[in-house]
């Protein structure tokens, strides 16, 4: 049974370079554990084709790979130009105008009336991920008087951003709408949501989604910080979006706004993604650069479920060389000696419930008595979940009845997740999580499990038992 040596997990992005099954099957050996769709660059044939060869990997491996269906999000550019661009100078004064084109060498169209509609004087906007940065003097309904305060060259169609304003728009477009129904048509298990302002983008995606997919939240707009709890108590999962979160923050904050997010989710239970540029140069590179590598060592050290490759994997020269390098930082960080009094010391208060008390007190029964593994039994995925949320220092296998379940489950910190039919009494709880726990490679004859699972057999969430296991050959 393959088994990963490490307990984060490594998100892998699908694209022209990263497409056939040969590719898919080298990234997954490599140590993808989940594979990522960009919908911003994927058609409807082209995702029913990844996520059909994805499953035909999987079935390949014998092991559950999760699949994220990213969605594109609003879209904010620039009209065209008169010539098709147009440079300007720092400190000029330029006039935006509510259209898609516009002749005049002095406006930049702007097809967007909700920016004019929210934008006030003194906002910036940034154009072209913030190359050119302006800041409104007067707004009207159809034009906005600003002053360049970096100027550049601007061309048609640049991606503008708007890091101090609300925008009156939902986080979902017709075209991710569409994009929804026809990935929830597909055995996929999560689906990401960009351009979160507010709460109530999650739950609208939540209310569609309907728990055919997870949903997990792409940190990455500055308004997002205001109800941050809220967000993460809505979502099942969130991402550290730092592409867009770096254009619209100072880029010396991002790295303090990635802790929050990690620590806010770790608190909450949820997994969180640390995502963007994480190994950037090896989309030309066969070596990544050491401050590249840092990068990674410090999600890992910061206890983050995942990171994830973009670029490097879906169109780079060397997708399964990343991969492998990932894998090895990830790998060498959960082995340094301080990595584990790092994560000791993060290790979060549970919460006044019976699952949380159960969990707790499992990772201490390990500890106390030096067990090899941690066996869940999981049906909705919360004892998993709790599992991972305490950190601990042995493997734990994450058993479950529900093959989506297990698929989904893949993308959280140190679960090992295996489908098998849900236990019919206590002693096979317990003779089973052994013998599973000896297949895959945790334990082996003499050593003890401690096993969690909930009271009466098969009722979801209901988490309230431990038992210690030896196991002995059979």
């Amino acid at each position: 049974m393959m088994r990963r040596s490490r307990k984060i997990k490594i998100v892998a992005t699908l694209g022209p370079a990263s497409r056939t099954r040969e590719h898919i099957r080298t990234l997954f050996v490599a140590g993808a554990d989940v594979f990522r769709i960009n919908m911003s660059h994927t058609d409807h044939p082209t995702l029913a084709a990844l996520v059909d060869t994805v499953r035909a990997v999987e079935a390949e491996v014998a092991r559950p790979i999760g699949i994220l269906v990213d969605l594109q999000g609003p879209k904010l550019r620039l009209g065209k130009l008169a010539g098709g661009e147009r440079r300007i100078e720092s400190g000029a004064k330029v006039t935006l105008i509510r259209a898609e084109s516009s002749d005049d060498p002095g406006q930049l169209p702007m097809p967007h009336p909700e920016i004019f509609a929210a934008l006030r004087p003194g906002a910036n906007l940034l154009i072209d991920d913030g190359k050119v940065r302006l800041a409104a003097d007067q707004v009207s309904d159809s034009r906005i008087e600003a002053t360049v305060l970096q100027g550049g060259v601007l061309k048609n169609n640049k991606g503008v951003n708007l890091p101090d304003t609300l925008l009156p728009i939902p986080a979902m477009t017709p075209k991710d709408r569409s994009d929804l129904d026809y990935a929830l048509s597909l055995d996929i298990d999560w689906l990401a949501l960009s351009f979160v302002q507010r709460p109530d983008d999650v739950a609208e995606l939540r209310k569609a989604a309907a728990g055919r997919a997870g949903v997990m939240t792409k940190m990455e707009k500055p308004a997002a910080f205001h109800a941050l709890d809220e967000i993460i108590e809505l979502s099942d999962a969130v991402m550290v979006a730092r592409g867009d979160l770096g254009v619209e923050l100072p880029l010396e904050a991002v790295p303090g706004r990635q802790k929050q997010i990690v620590r806010a989710a770790r608190r909450a239970g949820k997994p969180v993604v640390v995502a963007t540029q994480m190994l950037e140069s090896m989309i030309v590179s066969a070596v990544p650069t050491r401050a590249e590598v840092s990068d990674v060592a410090n999600a890992v050290f910061e206890g983050a479920d995942a990171v994830m490759l973009s670029a490097e994997t879906a169109s780079g020269s060397f997708p399964a060389e990343a991969v492998a390098v990932m894998d090895r930082i990830a790998q060498a960080v959960e082995g340094d000696p301080l990595y584990r009094g790092i994560i000791r010391a993060q290790r979060q208060v549970p919460e006044p419930t019976m699952p949380d008390a159960i969990l707790a007190a499992v990772n201490d029964v390990t500890n106390t008595i030096r067990a090899a593994a941690i066996v869940c039994w999981t049906k909705s995925g919360s004892t998993g979940l709790r599992a991972s949320r305490e950190r601990p220092q042995v493997p734990i296998l994450a058993l479950t009845p529900i093959r989506a379940m297990a698929r989904r489950l893949s993308l959280a910190w140190g679960l090992h997740c295996v489908e098998t039919e849900d236990a019919h009494d206590l002693d096979d709880v317990a003779s089973r999580a052994c013998d599973l726990a000896v297949s895959h490679g945790f334990a082996k004859s003499g050593d003890r499990v401690v096993i969690t699972a909930g009271l009466p057999l098969g009722t979801p969430g209901a988490t309230n038992m431990i038992r210690v296991a030896f196991v002995t050959r059979r």
